[in-house]
């Protein structure tokens, strides 16, 4: 149990860094996109994707070398292609609870609540979006990903 506490909690110091790498993405390609017209939900989607693309990355590196026991029986190269397929499946996650937030939500509630900005509506979403990916990356990349004790 204290290999899990352990390993959760570099789970959480990698993923604080990488959420900092993506959420800042995120916002600076939003806002930039905003800027050149682009209406809130799609420019909240494209920086979204790009935040989320060049964090994983970064994870990966991270996470095989500090959080994850490697599998013996994995190559590198097949453990980042199921890396990345697990992450393909994050980002779907976090388009849609980001899209559901600004679309469903924030469209609905912007004209009563005047103080949300779209910048900050881009901000809750990412933060819940972020939540909840954080626990099924955890999950699938220990299930599909660590070496397996005996």
């Amino acid at each position: 149990m204290k290999k899990l506490i352990e390993q959760i909690l570099k789970f959480g110091v990698v993923g604080v860094f990488c959420f900092a790498i993506d959420f800042l993405i995120t916002l600076g390609i939003s806002a930039l996109c905003r800027a050149f017209g682009m209406a809130t939900s799609p420019a909240a989607l494209v920086g979204a994707f790009w935040g989320f693309t060049i964090s994983v990355i970064v994870n990966y590196l991270l996470s095989m070398k500090f959080v994850f026991e490697r599998r013996e029986d994995m190559d590198r190269k097949a453990e980042f292609v199921v890396f990345v397929i697990l992450s393909l499946v994050g980002l779907l996650i976090n388009e849609l609870i980001i899209w559901f937030c600004i679309d469903v939500v924030y469209m609905q509630i912007a004209d009563v609540l005047s103080w949300i900005t779209p910048g900050l509506a881009t901000a809750g979403a990412k933060i819940i979006a972020t939540g909840i990916v954080m626990v099924y990356n955890f999950i699938t990349r220990k299930i599909f990903l660590e070496k397996k004790s005996a």
